[in-house]
Protein backbone atom coordinates (compact mmCIF):
# COMPACT_ATOMS: atom_id res chain seq x y z
CA UNK A 1 0.00 0.00 0.00
CA UNK A 2 2.71 2.28 0.87
CA UNK A 3 3.87 1.95 -2.80
CA UNK A 4 0.73 2.50 -3.97
CA UNK A 5 0.49 5.79 -2.20
CA UNK A 6 3.63 6.79 -3.89
CA UNK A 7 2.53 6.13 -7.45
CA UNK A 8 5.04 3.33 -7.31
CA UNK A 9 3.25 -0.39 -8.40
CA UNK A 10 6.59 -2.47 -8.85
CA UNK A 11 5.69 -4.66 -11.59
CA UNK A 12 8.71 -7.39 -10.55
CA UNK A 13 6.37 -7.95 -7.29
CA UNK A 14 3.39 -9.55 -9.85
CA UNK A 15 4.45 -13.41 -8.93
CA UNK A 16 5.44 -12.57 -5.67
CA UNK A 17 1.74 -10.57 -5.10
CA UNK A 18 -0.11 -13.52 -6.66
CA UNK A 19 1.76 -16.31 -4.82
CA UNK A 20 1.13 -15.18 -1.48
CA UNK A 21 -2.35 -12.78 -1.77
CA UNK A 22 -4.23 -15.20 -4.43
CA UNK A 23 -5.34 -17.85 -0.94
CA UNK A 24 -5.76 -14.74 1.31
CA UNK A 25 -9.23 -13.99 2.40
CA UNK A 26 -8.41 -10.89 3.85
CA UNK A 27 -11.13 -8.41 1.96
CA UNK A 28 -8.71 -5.57 2.79
CA UNK A 29 -5.97 -7.52 1.42
CA UNK A 30 -8.22 -8.30 -1.71
CA UNK A 31 -9.16 -4.99 -2.34
CA UNK A 32 -5.47 -3.53 -2.12
CA UNK A 33 -4.53 -6.41 -4.36
CA UNK A 34 -7.41 -4.74 -6.95
CA UNK A 35 -5.40 -1.25 -6.57
CA UNK A 36 -2.04 -3.02 -7.38
CA UNK A 37 -3.53 -4.98 -10.71
CA UNK A 38 -4.67 -1.57 -11.77
CA UNK A 39 -1.69 0.24 -11.64
CA UNK A 40 0.30 -2.10 -12.82
CA UNK A 41 1.82 -2.25 -17.04
CA UNK A 42 -0.25 -4.64 -18.45
CA UNK A 43 1.40 -4.27 -22.14
CA UNK A 44 4.78 -4.73 -23.14
CA UNK A 45 6.69 -1.32 -25.12
CA UNK A 46 4.89 -2.79 -28.49
CA UNK A 47 1.34 -3.03 -26.93
CA UNK A 48 1.35 -6.31 -26.48
CA UNK A 49 -0.76 -8.14 -23.52
CA UNK A 50 1.96 -9.43 -21.02
CA UNK A 51 1.97 -13.36 -20.61
CA UNK A 52 1.46 -12.67 -17.13
CA UNK A 53 -1.91 -10.79 -17.30
CA UNK A 54 -3.50 -14.48 -18.35
CA UNK A 55 -3.15 -15.28 -14.50
CA UNK A 56 -5.12 -12.52 -14.04
CA UNK A 57 -8.25 -14.25 -15.12
CA UNK A 58 -7.71 -16.91 -12.91
CA UNK A 59 -6.89 -14.97 -9.57
CA UNK A 60 -10.17 -12.62 -10.03
CA UNK A 61 -12.25 -15.28 -10.15
CA UNK A 62 -10.93 -16.21 -6.46
CA UNK A 63 -11.64 -13.05 -5.77
CA UNK A 64 -15.01 -12.58 -7.33
CA UNK A 65 -16.06 -15.22 -5.62
CA UNK A 66 -15.02 -13.59 -2.22
CA UNK A 67 -16.42 -10.18 -2.97
CA UNK A 68 -18.95 -10.54 -5.27
CA UNK A 69 -21.13 -7.60 -4.44
CA UNK A 70 -17.90 -5.31 -5.12
CA UNK A 71 -18.11 -2.68 -8.01
CA UNK A 72 -14.54 -2.95 -7.49
CA UNK A 73 -14.42 -6.70 -8.40
CA UNK A 74 -16.41 -6.30 -11.25
CA UNK A 75 -14.76 -3.46 -13.22
CA UNK A 76 -11.56 -5.51 -12.75
CA UNK A 77 -13.11 -8.54 -14.00
CA UNK A 78 -14.78 -6.56 -16.91
CA UNK A 79 -10.93 -5.14 -17.60
CA UNK A 80 -9.35 -8.62 -17.49
CA UNK A 81 -11.80 -10.66 -19.63
CA UNK A 82 -12.37 -7.61 -22.27
CA UNK A 83 -8.47 -7.30 -22.98
CA UNK A 84 -8.54 -11.28 -23.08
CA UNK A 85 -11.21 -11.02 -26.41
CA UNK A 86 -8.16 -10.78 -28.29
CA UNK A 87 -6.09 -13.90 -26.74
CA UNK A 88 -5.57 -16.42 -29.29
CA UNK A 89 -6.49 -19.33 -26.31
CA UNK A 90 -8.92 -17.68 -23.89
CA UNK A 91 -11.80 -15.73 -25.56
CA UNK A 92 -14.08 -17.91 -25.78
CA UNK A 93 -13.91 -17.94 -22.31
CA UNK A 94 -13.26 -14.15 -22.44
CA UNK A 95 -16.98 -14.11 -23.90
CA UNK A 96 -18.67 -16.52 -21.05
CA UNK A 97 -17.48 -14.12 -18.51
CA UNK A 98 -18.37 -10.43 -19.97
CA UNK A 99 -21.78 -12.54 -19.78
CA UNK A 100 -21.49 -13.65 -16.50
CA UNK A 101 -20.58 -10.36 -15.14
CA UNK A 102 -23.11 -8.57 -17.32
CA UNK A 103 -26.13 -10.29 -16.08
CA UNK A 104 -25.29 -9.62 -12.48
CA UNK A 105 -27.40 -6.08 -11.08
CA UNK A 106 -23.79 -4.05 -10.78
CA UNK A 107 -22.97 -5.42 -14.08
CA UNK A 108 -25.51 -3.88 -16.04
CA UNK A 109 -24.65 -0.94 -14.80
CA UNK A 110 -20.84 -0.87 -14.84
CA UNK A 111 -20.65 -2.90 -18.20
CA UNK A 112 -23.38 -1.11 -20.11
CA UNK A 113 -21.29 -1.05 -23.41
CA UNK A 114 -20.95 -4.82 -23.08
CA UNK A 115 -23.19 -6.36 -25.46
CA UNK A 116 -21.43 -3.91 -28.22
CA UNK A 117 -18.45 -5.46 -27.73
CA UNK A 118 -19.36 -8.44 -27.84
CA UNK A 119 -21.27 -7.51 -31.15
CA UNK A 120 -17.96 -6.05 -32.45
CA UNK A 121 -16.45 -9.14 -31.49
CA UNK A 122 -18.58 -11.70 -33.35
CA UNK A 123 -18.27 -9.62 -36.57
CA UNK A 124 -14.52 -10.49 -36.91
CA UNK A 125 -14.74 -13.44 -35.13
CA UNK A 126 -13.67 -16.80 -36.90
CA UNK A 127 -13.30 -19.95 -34.94
CA UNK A 128 -16.85 -21.23 -34.12
CA UNK A 129 -16.81 -21.78 -30.77
CA UNK A 130 -16.25 -18.65 -30.07
CA UNK A 131 -18.92 -16.85 -32.54
CA UNK A 132 -21.54 -19.50 -30.54
CA UNK A 133 -20.42 -18.14 -27.31
CA UNK A 134 -20.72 -14.13 -28.48
CA UNK A 135 -24.04 -14.90 -30.24
CA UNK A 136 -25.47 -16.60 -26.84
CA UNK A 137 -24.67 -13.50 -25.32
CA UNK A 138 -26.64 -11.33 -27.60
CA UNK A 139 -29.30 -13.79 -27.58
CA UNK A 140 -29.47 -14.00 -24.02
CA UNK A 141 -28.76 -10.09 -22.84
CA UNK A 142 -29.15 -7.99 -26.14
CA UNK A 143 -31.98 -9.95 -28.22
CA UNK A 144 -32.24 -6.90 -30.44
CA UNK A 145 -28.75 -6.82 -31.31
CA UNK A 146 -28.41 -10.90 -31.95
CA UNK A 147 -31.67 -10.38 -34.50
CA UNK A 148 -30.03 -7.49 -36.63
CA UNK A 149 -27.01 -9.68 -36.54
CA UNK A 150 -28.69 -13.07 -38.26
CA UNK A 151 -30.50 -10.46 -40.60
CA UNK A 152 -27.21 -9.31 -41.58
CA UNK A 153 -25.87 -12.54 -42.27
CA UNK A 154 -28.71 -14.65 -43.44
CA UNK A 155 -26.77 -15.77 -46.54
CA UNK A 156 -24.00 -17.11 -44.96
CA UNK A 157 -26.02 -19.15 -41.68
CA UNK A 158 -26.10 -22.35 -44.17
CA UNK A 159 -21.80 -22.41 -43.64
CA UNK A 160 -22.07 -21.64 -39.78
CA UNK A 161 -21.14 -24.39 -37.85
CA UNK A 162 -23.95 -26.48 -36.15
CA UNK A 163 -23.84 -25.25 -32.32
CA UNK A 164 -24.43 -21.44 -34.40
CA UNK A 165 -27.15 -23.28 -36.77
CA UNK A 166 -29.05 -24.60 -33.20
CA UNK A 167 -28.99 -20.80 -31.65
CA UNK A 168 -30.20 -19.40 -34.06
CA UNK A 169 -33.76 -21.90 -34.31
CA UNK A 170 -33.29 -21.23 -30.60
CA UNK A 171 -33.69 -17.51 -31.50
CA UNK A 172 -36.61 -17.77 -34.09
CA UNK A 173 -38.65 -19.88 -31.24
CA UNK A 174 -38.15 -16.77 -28.39
CA UNK A 175 -38.71 -13.95 -30.59
CA UNK A 176 -41.65 -15.76 -32.55
CA UNK A 177 -43.77 -15.91 -30.36
CA UNK A 178 -45.21 -12.27 -29.47
CA UNK A 179 -44.76 -11.67 -33.70
CA UNK A 180 -47.60 -10.50 -36.02
CA UNK A 181 -48.28 -12.38 -39.11
CA UNK A 182 -46.10 -10.20 -41.48
CA UNK A 183 -43.05 -11.00 -38.79
CA UNK A 184 -43.40 -14.50 -38.58
CA UNK A 185 -43.69 -15.16 -42.08
CA UNK A 186 -39.75 -13.70 -42.22
CA UNK A 187 -38.51 -15.94 -39.35
CA UNK A 188 -40.31 -19.35 -41.14
CA UNK A 189 -38.60 -18.23 -44.22
CA UNK A 190 -35.29 -18.10 -42.17
CA UNK A 191 -35.82 -21.80 -40.78
CA UNK A 192 -36.76 -22.90 -44.77
CA UNK A 193 -33.58 -22.18 -45.78
CA UNK A 194 -31.98 -23.78 -42.65
CA UNK A 195 -33.69 -27.02 -43.81
CA UNK A 196 -30.80 -27.62 -46.36
CA UNK A 197 -28.17 -28.24 -43.83
CA UNK A 198 -25.91 -30.55 -43.87
CA UNK A 199 -27.06 -31.73 -40.17
CA UNK A 200 -29.85 -34.10 -39.57
CA UNK A 201 -30.06 -32.34 -36.07
CA UNK A 202 -30.26 -29.52 -37.19
CA UNK A 203 -33.13 -30.57 -39.70
CA UNK A 204 -34.67 -32.05 -37.08
CA UNK A 205 -35.03 -28.94 -34.93
CA UNK A 206 -35.90 -26.88 -37.94
CA UNK A 207 -38.96 -28.88 -38.20
CA UNK A 208 -39.92 -28.71 -34.34
CA UNK A 209 -39.38 -24.61 -34.91
CA UNK A 210 -41.70 -24.70 -37.92
CA UNK A 211 -44.49 -26.34 -35.83
CA UNK A 212 -43.78 -23.82 -32.93
CA UNK A 213 -45.06 -21.34 -35.42
CA UNK A 214 -47.93 -22.94 -36.12
CA UNK A 215 -48.65 -21.34 -39.56
CA UNK A 216 -50.25 -23.87 -42.18
CA UNK A 217 -47.15 -23.87 -44.72
CA UNK A 218 -45.19 -23.83 -41.86
CA UNK A 219 -46.54 -27.34 -40.72
CA UNK A 220 -46.33 -28.77 -44.55
CA UNK A 221 -42.27 -27.90 -44.56
CA UNK A 222 -42.03 -29.44 -40.70
CA UNK A 223 -43.83 -32.60 -42.39
CA UNK A 224 -41.23 -32.93 -45.59
CA UNK A 225 -38.46 -32.43 -43.12
CA UNK A 226 -39.79 -35.74 -41.00
CA UNK A 227 -40.42 -37.50 -44.24
CA UNK A 228 -36.48 -36.09 -45.12
CA UNK A 229 -35.12 -37.10 -41.67
CA UNK A 230 -37.25 -40.74 -42.05
CA UNK A 231 -34.93 -41.20 -45.84
CA UNK A 232 -32.10 -40.08 -44.82
CA UNK A 233 -31.58 -42.28 -41.21
CA UNK A 234 -31.17 -46.32 -40.84
CA UNK A 235 -31.51 -45.82 -36.89
CA UNK A 236 -34.81 -47.74 -36.38
CA UNK A 237 -35.13 -45.27 -33.07
CA UNK A 238 -34.84 -42.49 -34.45
CA UNK A 239 -37.42 -43.31 -37.24
CA UNK A 240 -39.63 -43.63 -34.36
CA UNK A 241 -39.03 -40.36 -32.85
CA UNK A 242 -39.73 -39.32 -36.12
CA UNK A 243 -42.70 -41.03 -36.72
CA UNK A 244 -44.17 -40.02 -33.27
CA UNK A 245 -43.88 -36.19 -34.40
CA UNK A 246 -45.27 -37.01 -37.34
CA UNK A 247 -48.15 -38.68 -34.96
CA UNK A 248 -48.43 -35.48 -33.36
CA UNK A 249 -48.66 -33.18 -36.70
CA UNK A 250 -51.62 -35.21 -37.68
CA UNK A 251 -53.37 -35.13 -33.88
CA UNK A 252 -52.99 -31.26 -34.42
CA UNK A 253 -53.04 -30.89 -38.23
CA UNK A 254 -55.23 -33.35 -39.57
CA UNK A 255 -56.64 -31.26 -42.61
CA UNK A 256 -53.22 -30.18 -43.65
CA UNK A 257 -51.54 -34.11 -42.98
CA UNK A 258 -53.50 -35.79 -44.67
CA UNK A 259 -52.25 -34.09 -48.20
CA UNK A 260 -49.50 -35.38 -46.74
CA UNK A 261 -49.88 -39.13 -46.14
CA UNK A 262 -48.58 -40.59 -49.47
CA UNK A 263 -44.99 -38.50 -48.74
CA UNK A 264 -44.88 -40.16 -45.13
CA UNK A 265 -45.30 -44.02 -47.35
CA UNK A 266 -43.36 -43.06 -49.54
CA UNK A 267 -40.61 -42.26 -47.14
CA UNK A 268 -41.07 -45.29 -45.58
CA UNK A 269 -40.62 -47.49 -48.35
CA UNK A 270 -37.69 -45.85 -49.15
CA UNK A 271 -34.57 -48.01 -49.19
CA UNK A 272 -31.95 -46.59 -47.20
CA UNK A 273 -28.60 -47.78 -48.56
CA UNK A 274 -26.98 -46.54 -45.07
CA UNK A 275 -28.70 -50.09 -43.37
CA UNK A 276 -26.67 -52.79 -43.27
Amino acid sequence: MLLLNDGDADPHLFTTVIRYVQSCDDHTVQKSLLLYLENIDKTDSTGKLLPEIILIIQLSLAIFNALTNSFAVLLFVFFAVSMNLKSLNLRGNAVLAVTSVYNLSQGKELLDNAPEIVEKFLESEQDSSCKRNAFLMLISCAQDRAIKYLFRNIDRILDWSEQLQMLVLELIKKVSVNNNKGEKAKYIAIVKYLLSASSNAVVYECAGALVSLTAPTAIEAAASAYCKLLISHSDNNVKLIVLDRLNELKRYNREIMVDMVMDVLRALLTPNHGCV
